[in-house]
């Protein structure tokens, strides 16, 4: 039995030694990191840095802190976009983020994005920041102390885009409803036409919320897909496509008749609301632009 004991633990430490390589890398594309606690020292900081658009982060048994850079190979267009070369970065949460907090570094001032979220609290919400040109941003993970880390994973999402507005954005608590929920004015929906990921002429079947998120979920019958950047609405035969579009809760979105054109971004897989004006309207500002030859791109308006 001695014996057997000592096989047992120096099984354990080679087990351990091969848990630790495996779990702790880069994805291939440098998109993606996942690593683990066990192997760094209380009060140590890890430097990560990741290349990519999006990705994710997985760290199990948080200990001591990980500093995140995110330096993404934005196309120069998308880099340059609307806003001027603002990037805005999206971080979403995993259901299951236990064990660390999420914070913002910025000019070496912290600022929290995600708590240590305790078993009975809701589900953390998706966070927004921006970065304009030349401004050197991190994210700051520091793990919270327990005295069982074996639960507990630290993972969440990130989307970088550029020339996102801050209508686009999922954190409702960086915009005001103002701004938000305003309509399109004549140059942001020709905008919207060329540079979304869909653009889908469309009836409302009706809305619905979202609670998790704090979202309206817009069910959409399409009667044309003009064009989709992702699997967004499907149909077969001669039957409508249908699909969803999520928008700010509080932009108080009500099912009502008449065809729309819907155009927005894609979040972490799922269709959100840029600009939506009525179908009618759209014709009828695209046909002006387009006699100005003013239009940026072009559109088989009916």
């Amino acid at each position: 039995m001695p014996g057997f004991g000592r096989w047992n633990n120096a099984t354990w430490i080679l087990l351990l030694g091969i848990f630790h390589s495996c779990f702790s890398s880069y994805s291939e594309d440098q998109c993606s990191w996942r690593g683990s606690g066990l192997s760094q020292q209380q009060g140590s900081v890890e430097q990560i840095s990741l290349h990519c658009s999006e990705g994710t982060l997985d760290w199990l048994y948080p200990k001591g802190a990980l500093r995140l850079t995110l330096t993404p190979r934005l196309a120069p267009v998308a880099a340059a976009g609307p806003g001027g070369g603002v990037i805005t970065a999206c971080v979403k949460p995993s259901e299951q983020f236990h064990g660390a907090q999420l914070y913002l570094e910025r000019d070496g001032l912290l600022e929290l994005l995600v708590g240590d979220r305790m078993e009975a609290s809701p589900p953390p919400r998706v966070r927004c920041f921006s970065r304009t040109p030349g401004e050197r941003l991190a994210l700051f993970l520091q793990a919270t102390p327990h005295q069982d880390i074996s639960r507990r994973t630290a993972s969440f999402r990130y989307e970088l885009r550029g020339g996102w507005t801050a209508r686009m954005a999922l954190d409702s608590n960086a915009i005001s409803r103002e701004d938000a929920c305003r309509p399109c004015n004549d140059t942001e929906i020709l905008m919207a036409v060329c540079t979304s990921d869909f653009v889908v002429r469309g009836n409302i079947r009706s809305v619905e919320e979202d609670e998790t998120l704090r979202a309206a979920v817009i069910k959409v019958s399409a009667t044309r897909v003009f064009r989709q950047k992702y699997t967004l609405f499907t149909g077969s035969g001669r039957l409508a496509s249908r699909g969803e579009v999520r928008t700010l809760l509080q932009c108080g979105v009500r099912p009502g008749p008449g065809s729309f054109l819907f155009t927005g971004r894609v979040h972490f897989g799922e269709a959100w609301l840029g600009c939506a004006p009525r179908y009618k309207d759209f014709q009828r500002t695209y046909s002006v632009a387009k006699a100005a030859q003013q239009i940026p791109c072009e559109l088989p308006v009916d």
